[in-house]
């Protein structure tokens, strides 16, 4: 059975497609590169996955289920911006997260606090862009999905603290799941991926095994990234 399966996906905003009769099939238990530049529908597509965006033509199935409430349950969506009230604690946060998902693990959410070096006390007002960050991937991955989307998840984090997320992914994410990480970033992920996906034009232009297209092109992903998008 599939993690993902998406055929002939199609959606447009104001007569103009951001994805065009889109195709992609994803196996479970790999974590999944979705790359390309800003504006070829990486986060419509996440949106779509989690539940968020319906307004589109074609078929989408999370582990055989159609979207829809089953498929809610079974994904995690990480934005990318903390949706949440900024006077929030870290631990209020941890809580409010707790309540609503009868899946969260707030042991594991307060490991994952402290493995960034976030105090438990601090208000989201008081975090800058890359600690929010590192909070949401907290929350994110301490659900027990089986579908976990994150959508830039270091956009906001600068480079020295970009291991340290990358890190806590790897370590909180449960191997049996299926992760697809949204990202212009290619060099950053490269390492912890086993799938690149690339979209362009609306439409999945790859969609392989990582050491086969290293293999086929003769280069890193971020060189493969630079050449397929002429950037």
């Amino acid at each position: 059975m599939k993690a993902v399966e998406c055929k002939k996906i199609d959606i447009d905003y104001r007569g103009k497609y951001v994805l065009d009769k889109l195709d992609l099939s994803l196996e479970p238990g790999h974590i999944v590169g979705l790359m390309g530049p800003n504006g070829v529908g990486k986060t419509t597509l996440l949106r779509i996955l989690a539940g968020l965006e319906m307004s589109y033509k074609g078929e989408v199935e999370i582990f055989g289920e159609a979207i829809g409430k089953i498929t809610k349950n079974m994904v995690s969506y990480q934005p990318d911006h903390l949706p949440l009230p900024k006077d929030l604690t870290a631990e209020a946060c941890v809580d409010l997260y707790g309540h609503f998902f009868d899946d969260f693990d707030r042991e594991k959410a307060f490991y994952m606090l402290k493995s960034f070096d976030l105090e438990p006390s601090r208000r989201i007002r008081e975090m800058s862009k890359g600690m929010q960050d590192k909070l949401q991937v907290a929350l994110t991955l301490s659900r027990k999905a089986r579908l976990y989307l994150m959508d830039e998840p270091i956009g906001g984090v600068d480079p020295l603290a970009r291991k340290n997320v990358i890190d806590g992914i790897l370590d909180g994410f449960d191997t049996e799941a299926t992760l697809i990480i949204s990202t212009h970033m290619v060099e950053a992920i490269e390492p912890i991926i086993d799938t690149a996906v690339f979209l362009k034009e609306g439409k999945v232009l790859l969609n392989e095994d990582v050491e086969a297209l290293r293999g086929r092109y003769g280069k890193d992903l971020e060189a493969i990234f630079r050449e397929v998008y002429d950037v």
